[in-house]
């Protein structure tokens, strides 16, 4: 069996939850991947991996590249190899794009997997956002989003997506379902995306069978009674804009 993992920091409960310490920090975590999507200590902006250098949006949408001793308290990391790659064309939607993705993943009995995906390509809008920092412990990201968060677009733009998939069974390890985060083809641009629509795109696919979860060593983290995460309030964080 070809086996691929991902490797994750933390879980999406506790960021949920306000647990936004650092968990690791980026030089340690690009030695578990190439590709995927996360953010900073006290949420300070979006990540995007994408060959193998982390970039951070900030909350006008614009681009860094931070230091590599920046702290993260929750994300997501894999080599990607592109084993299925697929061309799309005239993705209205961010709904739409999930349906085509779903689509393909599960034409390869992939629903309880998860997958790590890359597309690259041109795009007639891109509707995103990120954040500044909160430094804050215990305050819900719902509540530390309604403060910090700014929503921006990008219109006739190049780039690519970094996708990460995971099945309903994983809900609190992660986001259920499709999340994307976009960079600019000149890594000058990109954010959490919640809506966009495309015009071509070409879609690297890895079907992932393991995950590593490196949970938070510090005793803060057993303060947080992660089964009370709302999941309503995940999923508004998620996908809504």
């Amino acid at each position: 069996m070809d086996n691929q993992k991902l490797f994750q920091l933390s879980t999406l409960s506790a960021l949920a939850l306000g647990y936004t310490r650092g968990v690791t920090d980026i030089e340690t975590f690009l030695l578990h991947g190439d590709t995927g999507l996360g953010t900073f200590e006290d949420v300070d902006g979006e990540m995007i991996v994408a060959d193998g250098h982390c970039y951070r949006a900030m909350h006008d949408g614009s681009i860094e590249e931070p230091a590599l001793n920046t702290g993260i308290p929750f994300a997501a990391i894999g080599f990607i190899k592109g084993k299925k790659i697929y061309e799309f064309d005239n993705i209205n939607s961010a709904e739409e794009l999930k349906t085509v993705l779903n689509l393909k993943i599960e034409e390869n009995f992939g629903l309880n997997s998860m997958h790590l995906v890359r597309i690259d390509g041109s795009f007639n809008r891109i509707a995103a956002r990120s954040e500044v920092p909160y430094r804050s412990h215990h305050i819900e990201l719902k509540d530390i989003l309604s403060h910090t968060q700014e929503e921006f677009y990008f219109d006739n733009i190049k780039g690519s997506l970094i996708c990460l998939y995971y099945p309903d069974y994983m809900d609190g390890i992660n986001a259920p379902g499709w999340h994307f985060h976009f960079i600019s083809e000149d890594r000058k641009k990109g954010g959490h995306v919640f809506e966009l629509s495309m015009l071509h795109g070409t879609v690297r696919l890895d079907k992932i069978n393991g995950i590593e979860l490196r949970l938070p060593g510090d005793a803060a983290f057993d303060t947080y009674s992660l089964k009370e995460a709302s999941q309503k309030d995940i999923k508004k964080v998620e996908q809504g804009g």
